[in-house]
């Protein structure tokens, strides 16, 4: 990542919020993921991505977003996600993850300390993934969620999916 792309992060009473500087892509949606994995594991329901400094989304970070609210659903938890400007509505939308994502709840607790949240943040202290292979797992597991989350996107990444499918089954094992 760079200092234009960042992943900021803070663990507050009864939700975890993740802000994405920059552009949301399959550079910066690692570490978002280990992020917000551990915070998982330790037991948090609520994850809050805040998107008012992010430039715009591909693919695998919005597939990462999905994954991780059906990761939280059996839990009763859920994706929230602040501070979404229009062009990024429209990308969540156009593939359907209005519908796994809660867009700027008006309810949610955390509404009324947005900026005094955002101030507290620190830097994320995962580099993401170092192996080739990994990224490519990475991709494909966001791939195969929003392939997952409808019909018409099945059909918008099956050759995306079966080409990392080939690419990770051809090098299983590079990475470790």
């Amino acid at each position: 990542m760079t200092a234009e792309n960042s992943i900021l992060v803070g663990n507050f009473d009864g939700f975890t919020w993740i802000r994405c500087e920059g552009k949301g892509s399959f550079l910066t949606s690692p570490p978002l993921k280990d992020y917000a994995e551990s915070r998982i594991t330790s037991g948090e329901r609520c994850l809050v991505i805040d998107l008012a400094a992010c430039t715009g989304m591909d693919s695998t970070f919005m597939g990462t977003l999905a994954g991780l609210s059906t990761r939280l659903q059996p839990s009763e938890g859920k994706v929230q996600v602040a501070g979404v400007n229009e062009r990024n509505r429209r990308s969540l939308e156009d593939l359907g993850l209005d519908f796994l994502l809660e867009i700027d709840p008006q309810d949610a607790v955390w509404q009324p300390s947005i900026d005094s949240i955002r101030h507290s943040l620190s830097p994320s202290v995962s580099s993401g993934f170092s192996g080739i292979n990994d990224r490519a797992r990475h991709v494909l597991e966001a791939h195969k969620v929003l392939s997952s989350a409808s019909e018409e996107n099945a059909k918008k990444f099956a050759g995306v999916v079966s080409l990392l499918e080939a690419e990770v089954a051809a090098k299983p094992d590079l990475d470790q």
